[in-house]
């Protein structure tokens, strides 16, 4: 193993040990997963340094990868099923979206940027990954003609999760993110359980996600 790769490997099993054990993720699947996935692939090559960090890491404009410490507490809230179909909201250059593809049968990922969408498939098929399909599209309405999906994961912080999402949820389905108002310092991690034609939540914990695009609550009328 070339120098690169011990070094990557030994930074991913300081993330798992001192990031995701030490605040309450003990999901061994979760964990294996994350463990066992090239997180630095998924960066901009001059972030790579900082892929393994335990905060959101920029890969592009107003873009970030999920903290592993985030994303692995909301994986392990949903209690993923090998049997599964999931989405990805925000799949960016496919980090979120390769890791649900070790815990469950079909990824769809969905983005709105098509050069991070292919660097996103080439980065996966690299990888041998071939569990998931990535559909370019506007983010904010989901991905209704594929659904429903047993689980959806928002990559990022948005403002409220719409009517229109939560219907593509399967009954019994999973729903998991981050709700951030619009320039509040930090949000609160939400797990949403659809049941027949209710949507009970419970709130997890805090973060400070960073905002998806596309979601932005059109500005009040001004005279």
């Amino acid at each position: 193993m070339a120098t690169a790769e011990r070094q990557f490997a030994e930074a991913r099993r300081q993330m798992v040990l001192t990031q995701l054990r030490p605040n309450k993720v003990i999901d061994e699947q979760v964990i294996a997963a994350m463990a066992a996935l090239p997180r630095e692939q998924f960066v901009p090559k001059a972030y790579r340094g900082v892929a393994y960090m335990d905060e959101d890491v920029a890969i592009a404009p107003g873009r970030h990868l999920m903290e592993p410490m985030v994303l692995a507490r909301l994986l392990q809230e949903a209690e993923i099923q090998p049997s599964e179909v999931a989405l990805v909201i925000g799949a960016a250059t496919g980090y979120e979206v390769a890791v649900l593809a070790r815990l469950t049968s079909t990824v769809i990922g969905l983005e709105v940027d098509a050069a991070l969408s292919q660097q996103a498939g080439q980065t996966l098929q690299a990888l041998g990954i071939d569990n998931v399909a990535l559909v370019d599209g506007a983010l904010k309405d989901g991905l209704a003609k594929q659904g429903p999906f047993n689980v959806i994961l928002f990559a990022g912080a948005v403002p409220e999760f719409s009517p229109a999402v939560l219907q593509q949820l399967a009954d019994g389905g999973r729903l998991i993110g981050v709700l951030r108002a619009p320039g509040a310092p930090i949000g609160q991690t939400v797990l949403v359980k659809r049941a027949g034609d209710l949507f009970p939540h419970r709130v997890l914990f805090d973060a400070g996600t960073p905002m998806l695009p596309g979601f932005e609550r059109p500005a009040g009328f001004v005279f």
